[in-house]
């Protein structure tokens, strides 16, 4: 009988290869069967987050565009907010209090990439639906992550497939990642999102990832300005795209070093209070969402009475506007930017804190009108500043500064701004982490569906 061949080591540790060890892994026939299941589930998640997305977005249309219209006006009034907004208060303060799950995560807390028990799905859906439609100013980013994990257990359960805890983080890792590709519609920045989101490495993974990011980006710098001032060529891999890109200029760099400091500093206290805004809720979970819900129609309504424009550009998430801020920044008038940025950013705080939904969309809004509003300073163009607030702000809000990066550059659909972004990103990111944390969410006691789907009774022990 032969001896088995021994197991290559590593040179200095005695310990085996990382290769190997990964080939190890992919040949398992446990793993094998979790890729398979994983493909198989991306299409049903896939369809139902379209259709929830749909549903949201003719619903959200009906109420502010063809209601309005129908009764006699061209927008919505400027106290259009507040009956709808009461309604989700009430409706989410009853989701929140009767129902499994409580409608999901508060959004002050951030994105989540942990299994979502099926139990808690109907809640979030609920929420969801009266939450975003409604006015409320949050995106649809952290129920499709939740709709996906949720439903990524369910059929496991359906075809049982043994829940232990590795196979419960991989498949709910891979249904949220099939469901937030729809929203952004790209597959990179929902698999990156998820990488980061679930925090793989811990804080050695952001002390490694920073550096290598700042250096990164300073050095596309450096190898676009020679390129652009002395006009000599090195041979790179690019694809050459059919529209003239805007060229970065030393100016460029500057300000948007000031830009990511200046948003960073501002939204800190914004999200600080959407923390005070839960922990306050949570003294009185009906009256007091009711109460928030109100607070974030009369910021809307006070808008419109003061620029005369709809109240929907502060009410909301943010997606409709961007696009129309992109096309044409110049019908923004620059009190209407000032307003809409600290109208939004008070709305934006009190539903953090009592609806539900996720913090992604108004961020990037917000440091988009932030980039609008500073573009005309000496030297800066409209589009560095944009892409240099729009990182800038979701560096700060998520704490995903890779994330960020990607997300602005498929936004902005061209890698000209790719340097921008990862400066803005990485200032942002840092200086949110130096910045005081302030009041901390408490955490939320699992119930006994989540400590099973987590694979045992350990995790019902969890905080």
């Amino acid at each position: 009988m032969t001896e088995p061949s021994p197991q290559p080591v590593d040179d200095h540790s005695g310990q085996p290869h990382e290769a190997d060890r990964l080939r190890d892994i992919l040949r398992s026939p446990g793993y094998v069967k979790i890729l398979v299941y994983s493909a198989l589930i991306g299409v049903p998640v896939s369809l139902i987050a379209f259709w929830f997305l749909v549903g949201l977005h003719e619903l959200q249309h009906t109420l502010w565009a063809d209601l309005p219209h129908h009764l006699g006006w061209d927008t919505a009034p400027w106290w259009w907010p507040l009956p709808l907004l009461l309604i989700a208060g009430v409706l989410v303060g009853l989701i929140a209090t009767r129902l499994t799950g409580g409608g999901g995560h508060i959004p002050a807390g951030g994105l989540h990439a942990g299994a979502t028990s099926p139990a808690t799905l109907p809640g979030v859906v609920l929420a969801a639906a009266a939450s975003l439609p409604l006015g409320a100013v949050l995106g649809p980013e952290a129920p499709l992550i939740a709709l996906g994990g949720g439903l990524a257990l369910l059929f496991r359960r359906l075809t049982r497939i043994p829940g232990t805890p590795q196979t419960t983080a991989l498949l709910g890792a891979a249904g949220a990642a099939a469901a937030i590709a729809a929203i952004f519609g790209n597959p990179l920045i929902a698999a990156v999102l998820l990488i980061e989101v679930s925090g793989i490495g811990g804080p050695q993974l952001f002390a490694v990832m920073l550096p290598a990011l700042l250096s990164s980006g300073i050095g596309d710098l450096i190898f676009t300005g020679f390129g652009h001032w002395t006009g000599l060529e090195t041979g790179s891999l690019n694809v050459t795209l059919p529209a003239p890109l805007p060229r970065l200029d030393p100016a460029d760099v500057l300000w948007t070093i000031l830009i990511a400091l200046a948003v960073a500093v501002l939204l800190h206290p914004v999200m600080a209070a959407g923390r005070r805004v839960a922990a306050f809720v949570s003294g009185g979970v009906l009256p007091r969402t009711v109460l928030c819900a109100l607070g974030a129609a009369a910021c809307a309504a006070l808008y419109a009475l003061i620029t005369g424009r709809t109240p929907a550009d502060v009410a909301l998430s943010g997606q409709a506007a961007l696009g129309e801020l992109a096309a044409d920044p110049q019908a923004w008038a620059v009190g209407a930017l000032i307003a809409v940025l600290v109208l939004k950013s008070v709305a934006y705080a009190l539903c953090l804190g009592s609806l539900r939904g996720g913090a992604i969309f108004p961020a990037v809004f917000l440091g988009a009108a932030a980039g609008v509003l500073l573009a005309p300073l000496p030297g800066l163009g409209a589009v560095p500043a944009m892409a240099a607030g729009m990182a800038a702000s979701t560096a700060a809000v998520m704490r995903l500064p890779v994330s960020s990066v990607v997300l602005v550059v498929l936004l902005l659909g061209s890698s000209a701004m790719i340097p921008i972004a990862i400066l803005a990103a990485v200032i942002s990111f840092a200086t949110t982490e130096l910045l005081p944390t302030g009041t901390r969410l408490p955490a939320a006691p699992h119930t006994k569906e989540q400590a099973a789907d987590a694979g045992g009774p350990q995790a019902a022990g969890a905080p």
